[in-house]
């Protein structure tokens, strides 16, 4: 008897079968990848917050308790960098996803966010 999880697909001519996985290119029978929460089910409220700890006396403007979505991260996150003109990071934190802003930037920052209807505070 074989094991679901030790049969691997060898060859298929199905295109179905062939389909790989966009994040880690494997198959999509095999694939191990966090399925994305959906940002229009998550109701959530951005939290804005200016940090110079740690950073060599830099600020920095954070952005937290976004939802844990690496496309919709990665996406906001280019908006917010061409918006301020600076550079700029998203991280995939514990529970939720964060941004983070060369300078202090909060202005721009909060009127972006109400033009993406994304509530915010801080």
């Amino acid at each position: 008897m074989v094991d679901k999880n030790d049969a691997r697909l060898v060859y298929s001519s199905d295109p179905k079968l062939n389909q790989k996985c966009s994040k880690c290119k494997e198959l999509l029978s095999e694939c191990t990848c966090r399925k994305d929460v959906e940002v229009k089910e998550y109701k959530f409220v951005a939290v804005l917050r200016m940090e110079k700890s740690g950073r060599g006396g830099k600020t920095v403007t954070v952005i937290d308790q976004l939802p844990k979505n690496e496309t919709f991260l990665r996406e906001l996150t280019t908006k917010l960098k061409k918006k301020c003109g600076s550079g700029g990071t998203y991280l995939l934190d514990k529970k939720e996803g964060v941004i983070e802003i060369q300078g202090d930037k909060r202005d721009l920052i909060r009127e972006l966010l109400t033009k993406e209807k994304i509530r915010s505070k801080g």
